[in-house]
């Protein structure tokens, strides 16, 4: 259910990601909210400036988030986001801890609007394979 301080903090989001194209960057934003509302960071999209392909705003708070708040607060923020997340974003959210995210556009929506960014191959992928040596340091780690 998205409740109008939702609405709020994700037109926050959405403005986000048009300031970022007057800094000649892509136009999507986030922010992190904690459970009152209060805006803890902003990020905007900065892969080509940075020449990082991990630099989506969603990862770089998940990433802020796992440094800087302990496991309860996190896992009572709301990530605010122009666009759903992707893959790898939606792995950093979950692996750092936040509560909850909501987003303005779908990953079909952008799609529809930009068809480029719908255009990733998939990567040939083969395994499992050598079981046997490479659990030997996963156990290592895990033994207690």
């Amino acid at each position: 259910m998205i409740t109008t301080a939702d609405e709020r903090l994700l037109r926050r989001a959405i403005a986000v990601a048009a300031h970022a194209l007057t800094l000649g960057d892509a136009p999507y934003g986030s922010l992190l909210a904690g459970p009152d509302d209060t805006i803890l960071a902003e990020a905007h999209n900065t892969v080509r400036r940075d020449g990082d392909i991990s630099a989506h705003p969603e990862l770089k708070l998940a990433r802020w988030a796992a440094r800087e708040l302990d496991a309860a607060t996190a896992a009572h923020t709301t990530l605010y986001t122009s666009c759903q997340p992707c893959t790898m974003c939606a792995g950093g959210i979950v692996r750092s801890g936040l509560g909850r995210v909501v987003y303005a556009l779908s990953t079909e929506q952008l799609v529809g609007l930009n068809p480029e960014s719908g255009a990733w191959p998939t990567v040939e992928q083969h395994g499992p394979a050598l079981f046997d040596e490479a659990r030997l340091p996963i156990e290592d780690h895990y033994r207690t």
